[in-house]
């Protein structure tokens, strides 16, 4: 059978078609696949409600969380703020078991719930520790935001894998005067943290509070940085050592 040319020139036309949809259907794939999603531009299209803050040093640790993903699947994974970023012991700390630490300083849950799924769900934890809100206080956010960004996040983790273990943190006590927050407003937060819990039986929650505060509710000076703000070393040992029972309680090991 003898093709016309103009019926070659048809189908060479349709074949330039499907490759030129192929190779366009295959480009968002292979950019996602190059680096963490940026940070948009409009506030519009960020997820969750409230406050917003993107520094460059979060593009910074988004990117080398990023190029260790892969090696850090099924980790125990820390998520949260300056509080779980600062611990850079964390490692020798959890001998023995594999933990990711993805706490990025100065964030609030509105930026933790947008990087929620690139920087903890795709690691397919074995179990998530999560502490945040404490930067949301000092934003002077509706507790109500916070709490809608938190359920939403929690929602992304129950629909992503029912039973994972998470470890539910309440904020600890703070008395920085270069960033000064409501104490009521703390207690109010810590008792919306620990509301979300309820009827979850894969959550439990670590008073950080009770574990932090002294008797007039003040940081204890020990396990605290000179800001007053932070853990020192002996902060972090001691809420290691809090984990160490609830890990066992939600069988993480």
């Amino acid at each position: 059978m003898r093709i016309s040319r103009s019926l070659k020139t048809a189908l060479a036309a349709l074949l330039l078609g499907a490759l030129a949809l192929a190779g366009h259907a295959q480009a968002p794939a292979s950019a996602a696949a190059s680096g963490p999603t940026p940070y948009p531009a409009n506030a519009k299209d960020w997820p969750g409600q409230g406050a917003i803050r993107v520094f460059g040093w979060m593009n910074d640790n988004r990117k080398a969380f990023w190029l260790d993903r892969e090696r850090k699947q099924g980790s125990i994974v820390f998520v949260g703020d300056s509080l779980i970023g600062g611990w850079t012991t964390m490692g020798k700390d959890w001998s023995g078991l594999s933990v990711a630490n993805r706490g990025i300083g100065s964030e609030v849950t509105r930026g933790l719930l947008f990087r929620f799924q690139e920087d903890v769900l795709d690691l397919h934890p074995k179990a998530v520790v999560m502490l945040t809100g404490t930067n949301d206080l000092s934003a002077q956010q509706d507790i109500r935001q916070t709490r809608a960004n938190l359920v939403e996040i929690l929602e992304k983790a129950a629909r992503a894998a029912p039973d994972m273990p998470i470890v539910l943190c309440t904020l600890p006590p703070r008395a920085n005067p270069q960033s000064p927050v409501d104490p009521k407003q703390l207690i109010e937060m810590n008792l919306t943290i620990a509301s979300l819990a309820q009827g979850r039986r894969n959550i439990a929650v670590l008073d950080l509070y009770a574990l932090f505060a002294d008797a007039d509710g003040a940081p204890q000076a020990e396990y605290f940085a000179a800001d007053r703000l932070h853990f020192s070393a002996a902060g972090y040992r001691r809420l290691h050592d809090a984990l160490v029972p609830l890990f066992k309680q939600l069988h993480i090991d």
